[in-house]
């Protein structure tokens, strides 16, 4: 039951019938109504300021007069408050309405299927060729993931792009040192690794032989014009880098639909240069080839070198077209740090004077910087911690925790990846993606804190409740779920369809991660607070339809964050 368009048809239905047409309809009123801060002050609350002006009333008069004229079988108590009318859901009806609700939408529920016919396109990760997977991408691959699976919740058609780094100078370096330096077993065995000590010796010659990087810049002119040799190798540390990075997206179930990168547009960038300059948007600038940003607030972007050399706008802009062509997208999202904010206002304000009305389509999702226990990530350094590293510390540290408190638990070692690998995504997804993460293990790995570990716990101690339960017959009493421990379980159960609109609405995973906190610290105190496995049956089977319901959400909304969560640990 929609409780907030019920109480916005009886509140309507009260003013016509005394203070007469407000100028809105039941879905404007229920769209008003505020969910007050303490349950003390009612479920719902509606603030009459927003009848004022048609009504030429005081809120405190509108609110005093509708408290006595809204009246509903599932509501116990209607109050006026300071302009306020709160709402009061009988205690009964409140949990059968939304545990049923929830139960009978099973893993769909929270969901309006509201992206039905749409199509959105996420660019995420897009992992650097020839260089380690690093913490550094976590977050755009934790939040990139997380939104495929939030779009696709709501029935969007969800197109994941991995927009792999595999074009510039440094590929025609790392062939140069490989020619000159090494060979094909020793790379294939050594994988990525092997390619970076190429790359950083060649850098290391070339301080004391500069006329290395000329070799090297050769070697990516050859790429640029479709050797065949300097293709065959270029495609092959490709491969070698992409079955390096998978071996971490398995572990973290992450997936794509296409891995086009910057490489893929080379041969389309050429009709959006030519389509800039029939458009007049083209402008010399001392050589190079500029659009003038100026009047918008902006420096110009930088289109062509004055060499010719395109630069990262020219291939954003050709990957926006080709996106728009190929999947012609409702929205096209960005998952990409915020250092880049300006470069996103300026690609999307070019395809708007390119004339493209799509451009409002496009979204930069942008999200903080990465560090490691207080430091700073640093690849020149040599501070940079590895993700598969990460992973596999974190599933280790896992299944020594395992150890120590479950020692008889089965599958150890499953259940140690699934909490693992499932606390550094939740780590990552934790907080407002705009913050800046500082990882630290011991705040991860926490079962007592909001945590990973933590819901994943709350999750298994559900299934063991309903594993002890079993199956019972009797109708629930849902009027044993009107203490204030059960409420709350289903008041954040009811409020959940909101809260996974509102993470698709802004982009947010960290809202659905929150929630599951929420529900778990809810959830908890009840189980201390109230006993399940009472002898009245119809009241056991009431508190046990709340575990069920819980569990099942949590496990939905987990899923939702990339986690897999054990049902037993």
């Amino acid at each position: 039951m929609d409780f907030k368009f019920a109480i916005g048809q009886r509140i309507l239905e009260a003013l016509n019938g005394t203070l007469g047409d407000p100028g809105l309809s039941a879905a404007d009123i229920a769209a008003a109504l505020e969910i007050p801060p303490d349950t003390a002050m009612g479920d719902f609350a509606f603030p009459c300021f927003k009848l004022s002006k048609a009504l030429r009333k005081s809120p405190a008069m509108i609110a005093d007069a509708l408290s006595g004229a809204v009246t509903a079988d599932f509501l116990s108590k209607v109050e006026s408050v300071k302009g306020y009318l709160n709402f009061f859901i009988d205690r009964a009806t409140f949990a059968e309405k939304t545990l049923r609700a929830a139960e009978a939408q099973g893993e769909k529920y929270g969901s309006d299927g509201s992206g039905a016919g749409k199509t959105v396109v996420i660019d995420y990760s897009s992992i650097n060729i020839a260089k380690r997977f690093h913490i550094g991408h976590l977050s755009t691959t934790a939040i990139g993931s997380a939104l495929y699976k939030l779009y696709k919740f709501f029935g969007w058609n969800a197109v994941g792009v991995n927009h792999l780094g595999d074009w510039g100078t440094q590929f025609g370096k790392m062939i140069a040192a490989y020619k000159r330096w090494g060979d094909h077993d020793t790379v294939a065995r050594g994988g990525v690794d092997e390619m970076v000590k190429l790359y950083v010796r060649f850098n290391e010659e070339a301080k004391a032989d500069p006329a290395l990087n000329d070799e090297g810049r050769a070697w990516f002119k050859r790429i640029e014009d479709g050797d065949p040799e300097a293709l065959e190798i270029f495609n092959w540390f490709k491969s070698v880098t992409l079955k390096d990075a998978e071996r971490v997206y398995d572990m973290l179930g992450v997936t794509f639909d296409s891995y086009a990168g910057e490489s893929f547009y080379n041969d389309k960038m050429q009709p959006v240069i030519d389509e800039l300059k029939a458009k007049g948007l083209l402008k010399e600038d001392q050589g190079a080839q500029i659009v003038d940003l100026e009047p918008y607030g902006m420096p110009p972007a930088l289109i062509l070198r004055s060499d010719g050399a395109t630069l990262y706008i020219t291939r954003d802009l050709a990957a926006a077209k080709y996106r728009k062509d190929t999947y012609n997208f409702d929205k096209s999202l960005y998952v990409v740090a915020y250092q880049q904010n300006l470069h996103f206002r300026q690609l999307f304000k070019v395809l708007e004077l390119m004339g493209y009305a799509w451009y409002k389509d496009c979204e930069h999702v942008a999200f903080g910087m990465v560090s490691y226990e207080g430091q700073a990530l640093s690849t020149r350094e040599g501070h940079v911690i590895y993700l598969d590293d990460l992973l596999n510390n974190a599933i280790a540290k896992a299944r020594a925790i395992i150890e120590e408190k479950s020692p008889e638990l089965e599958d150890k070692d499953a259940v140690a990846r699934q909490i693992g690998v499932g606390a550094v995504v939740f780590f990552a997804l934790y907080n407002n993606r705009i913050k800046d993460i500082d990882f630290w293990w011991d705040r991860a790995l926490n079962f007592d804190g909001e945590t990973g570990p933590y819901v994943m716990y709350t999750h298994a101690r559900c299934c063991s409740v309903l594993a002890k339960a079993g199956e019972t017959a009797a109708e629930p009493d849902f009027s044993a779920l009107s203490d204030p421990e059960a409420q709350e379980v289903v008041r954040l159960i009811g409020q959940f369809p909101e809260v996974a609109k509102s993470a698709l609405e802004r982009n947010e995973p960290s809202l659905i991660t929150r929630f599951t906190v929420d529900l778990s610290q809810a959830y908890n105190k009840f189980y201390y607070d109230q006993k399940i496995m009472v002898d009245e049956l119809p009241v056991r089977a009431a508190r046990t339809l709340l575990t069920k319901v819980t569990r099942d959400l949590l496990r939905t909304a987990m899923q939702l964050i990339g986690l897999n969560p054990p049902d037993r640990m």
